[in-house]
């Protein structure tokens, strides 16, 4: 029989959690709740009898969990998330206490890379980078199949690379972030400063409320207002990709998130700008820019944390 491996993916509103084979077969799935506002020993509680439950009567071998955040994946320590208010949290040691099996953790980012390169689109590839383009920019590198994660799981923050020097704040407290530029928060942001400059754009057609990163792209074929947003968040996309793509020169930059969605929209100008800067042109190995397929690319990539151990 095929060995079984549970894969844990943290989200601020919900924790998703899955039973993967080695081969990659979901054979179950479930998700619960975070409520991380009631505390740290409850949200281990709830997560232990999550994971006992998705277990049932299989024997598995490995539990592997992605949580946002600095993940310190030798200590098996969350140093610190924001999104779960966790700090200094010895979350394998208190797994361990109930579950004898092999137990892993890394940045959520990082395991939605490996997911991807591992069950997905990426998985014709060895070297590739992901990027998640959602309320943040996330980011996960994989070199030669494994996770490259920094000193002590502390890199790999290409959200956080800077690309204009004294440019819009940035939650982690410097300027100019590819995050503040390159995210769906970003696109809302840039999106309403425009419609407010411009009250005879049709992007007016929209309640306040209701916008949101997608808007901008829904309207950039019939509004020059809105293609100007459009025009400006590919640019600023396509510096931090042609930064990662000189860096690492990976196959592949698999794009994921929301914004991701807008497929070939997003793409085609991408692919251009990228093949006109990155070092070397077309006398180098092409870097692919392609969107992610996988659908809980998360889960599949902490349940890998534990497949080649």
């Amino acid at each position: 029989m095929e060995k079984l491996y549970v894969g844990i993916d943290f989200g601020g509103t919900y924790v998703k959690g899955g039973v993967i084979t080695g081969s990659g077969e979901m054979i179950r799935f479930d998700q619960i709740p975070t409520e991380s506002e009631k505390g740290v020993n409850s949200v281990i509680e709830r997560l232990i009898a999550f994971i006992e439950r998705l277990i049932g009567e299989d024997e598995v071998s490995g539990i592997g969990l992605g949580i946002p955040g600095l993940i310190d994946s030798e200590r098996g320590e969350v140093v610190i998330s924001g999104n779960i208010k966790w700090e200094r949290v010895r979350i394998v040691d208190a797994l361990k206490k109930r579950f004898d099996c092999p137990i892993s953790i890394q940045n959520d980012a990082n395991v939605a890379a490996l997911g991807e390169c591992r069950f997905g689109v990426g998985k014709r590839f060895k070297d590739c980078v992901f990027l998640t383009l959602g309320t943040g920019v996330g980011s996960g590198i994989i070199i030669d199949g494994k996770i490259f994660s920094g000193n002590h799981s502390a890199g790999a923050e290409i959200g956080h690379m800077i690309i204009h020097p004294d440019g819009e704040p940035c939650s982690c407290g410097n300027r100019g972030c590819l995050e503040t530029y390159a995210s769906a928060t970003a696109l809302k942001r840039e999106t309403l400063k425009e419609i407010a400059r411009n009250p005879s754009s049709k992007m007016n057609e929209v309640k306040k409320g209701e916008v949101g990163g997608k808007t901008a792209f829904m309207y950039a074929k019939c509004d020059e207002s809105a293609k100007r947003v459009v025009d400006k968040y590919i640019e600023d996309l396509a510096i931090g990709i042609t930064n990662v793509a000189n860096i690492f020169r990976p196959e592949a930059i698999i794009l994921g998130g929301g914004v991701a969605k807008e497929g070939e929209t997003l793409l085609v100008p991408l692919r251009k700008k990228l093949s006109e800067r990155i070092y070397a042109k077309g006398l180098g190995p092409e870097v692919e820019i392609i969107c992610s397929t996988l659908k809980n690319a998360g889960v599949f990539g902490a349940a890998a944390l534990n497949i080649d151990k």
